[in-house]
C-alpha cells in the first residue's frame, strides 16, 4: 500500500513540474490542488511513523530476578520475579509476570496481569500459604471506572469487597517495576501512587552506588513520601530494581542475588 502511495506521490509531482513549465504566471487550480494533495499525503504518513517510534520499548520477556529477603542481617528467605510471555486477557493482550516470596513456613505466589501500554494492573491471582492455613485472593482492576474487586477464599469461605478510587489504581508489588518504565529520570522527578488503601508520592532523591550480592551498581534512589519504602533501580538501559526496602514495623529488605534474561 505504501509503495502505491509513493508512486502516486511521484506521479503527482511530475505532473506539477511539467505543467509549471507550460503554464502562465500565477498558480493554476490544477497545480494548487496537486500541491494540496501532496501535503495531505505527507502529513498522513509522518504521524504514523512517529507513533510507531514512540511505542518502542525494551523487550523484557524472559527476565528473571532473584532476591534475598532480609530483616537487618538475618536472612528470612527468597523472592523471585519472572516476566513471562504476554497472554490474552478478556480478548486483549496483557503482560504476565509472577512474583514469588518463600520464607520459613510461608509462601506467597502472585500471577500479575497488566496493561501493555500503561503497565497498570488488570488482574492478580494470589496463593498464600502460612502453615497450617492457606488463602486464595483474586483482584480484578477496572481502570476505566477506578474500582478494584477483591475476592478472598479461606478455610472454605469466600468474601468479596469492592474499592472505589478517584484515579487509576496501582499495585504495591508492581511499583518498583512500574518506575523502571520511566524514560527520563532527573532532579525533581516524582509520581503519585494510588494504592487501594493509601495515596502517596514516589520521589527521585539521589544517584548512588549500591552493593548487593549480584554486584555493584550505579542506581537511582527513590523514596516514598510519607516514607513507606525505598527502591534502588540500576541507572542503565535495563533499569533493574536491585534493592527494595520496606520502612514499616518489620523493616524488610530485598537485595538482588541473580539476574538473567
Amino acid at each position: 500500500m505504501r509503495k502505491i502511495i509513493y508512486a502516486l506521490l511521484i506521479m503527482l509531482l511530475c505532473i506539477g513540474i511539467i505543467y509549471s513549465l507550460t503554464r502562465k504566471p500565477g498558480l493554476s487550480k490544477i497545480e494548487s490542488d496537486t500541491r494540496a494533495l501532496v501535503r495531505a499525503i505527507i502529513q498522513k504518513e509522518q504521524p504514523a511513523a512517529k507513533a510507531k517510534e514512540e511505542v518502542k520499548r525494551p523487550e523484557r520477556v524472559g527476565e528473571k530476578i532473584a532476591y534475598d529477603v532480609k530483616l537487618g542481617k538475618i536472612s528470612l528467605g527468597k523472592a523471585k520475579y519472572s516476566h513471562l510471555p504476554n497472554v490474552e486477557l478478556d480478548g486483549k493482550p496483557a503482560i504476565h509476570m509472577t512474583f514469588e516470596t518463600r520464607l520459613t513456613r510461608f509462601s506467597d505466589i502472585e500471577n500479575i496481569y497488566s496493561d501493555p501500554d500503561t503497565f497498570l494492573p488488570l488482574k492478580i491471582e494470589r496463593a498464600i500459604s502460612s502453615w497450617p492455613l492457606s488463602e486464595e485472593i483474586f483482584e480484578l482492576y477496572d481502570q476505566k471506572n477506578f474500582t478494584l474487586t477483591i475476592t478472598k477464599h479461606k478455610s472454605g469461605k469466600g468474601r468479596q469487597r469492592t474499592i472505589k478510587k478517584d484515579s487509576p489504581i496501582h499495585n504495591a508489588i508492581m511499583l518498583p517495576f512500574y518506575v523502571r518504565r520511566m524514560e527520563e529520570i532527573d532532579a525533581g522527578w516524582s509520581m503519585t501512587v494510588n494504592l487501594p488503601n493509601q495515596k502517596f508520592e514516589i520521589k527521585f532523591v539521589s544517584m548512588e552506588d549500591v552493593a548487593v550480592p549480584a554486584g555493584s551498581f550505579k542506581a537511582y534512589h527513590f523514596k516514598s513520601a510519607p516514607e513507606r519504602f525505598e527502591v534502588w533501580v540500576s541507572a542503565d538501559e535495563r533499569k533493574i530494581p536491585v534493592k527494595i526496602k520496606g520502612n514499616g514495623a518489620l523493616g524488610y529488605t530485598l537485595v538482588m542475588r541473580e539476574y538473567s534474561i
